[in-house]
């Protein structure tokens, strides 16, 4: 199982769950196993593209993924940010 921290601004979609488990090979699998149980989860992360959008990170481990595909292994933790702007 992997471990994923949500963001504050998307615990809307896990019902208040700050960190949830979820399955899967790659960022996208996890995404999409995240979006079956909590549907919109994923439409807030990526873009139409399949893309991560702008203003998120995500972190598999100490490594930041750029794409969806990077791999996510067994026991693996998951960190999705959402960044903050203003002025």
């Amino acid at each position: 199982m992997i471990r994923v921290s949500i963001p504050s601004q998307l615990i809307a979609y896990t019902n208040g769950a700050t960190r949830v488990e979820a399955e899967g090979a790659s960022v996208a699998e996890v995404l999409d196993d995240l979006d079956r149980r909590f549907p919109g989860l994923k439409f807030r992360v990526v873009d139409e593209q399949d893309r991560i959008r702008r203003h998120v990170r995500i972190f598999v481990g100490p490594e930041e993924a750029k794409t969806m595909d990077v791999p996510v292994g067994t026991g693996a933790e998951v960190l999705l940010f959402g960044a903050l702007s203003g002025g």
